[in-house]
């Protein structure tokens, strides 16, 4: 699926759409922490709730949602199952999103609300 030719050019629908559905993958600590986790090499899911430290129950659940939304991939090794990041894709789109986080760093403490609004101040 390719973007627009140029970057200025409106997405198609159906572009916009399936970005959207990976960003929302993406969208919670909790499958961030599992991404990472599968950065090195694939894992069982206790091999997740080992590395991550939450409920079994909790890793199953966001798994799902992660396969669901074409961001891990599984397959099954005897009762147990192993699950990936996808392609080096999801891989990159992690490395993004945190050298943007790194690249805001300095920026915390200016006085401004990430929420988008100016930090009230707390002197009379």
């Amino acid at each position: 699926m390719a973007g627009p030719a140029n970057p200025s050019d409106p997405l198609a629908d159906a572009v916009a759409e399936r970005i959207a559905d990976t960003m929302f993958a993406l969208s919670t600590p909790s499958r961030l922490q599992i991404l990472v986790c599968l950065r090195s090499a694939p894992r069982t899911v206790s091999e997740i709730v080992e590395a991550v430290g939450m409920e079994q129950s909790a890793v199953s659940h966001q798994l799902r949602v992660l396969r669901d939304h074409s961001v891990v991939s599984m397959r099954r090794l005897g009762r147990r199952r192993q699950y990936a990041l996808r392609d080096e894709h999801i891989g990159a789109l992690i490395d993004s999103a945190l050298e943007h986080v790194r690249a805001l760093e300095p920026a915390t403490n200016d006085g401004v609300d990430r929420g988008g609004s100016a930090a009230r101040s707390t002197a009379s």
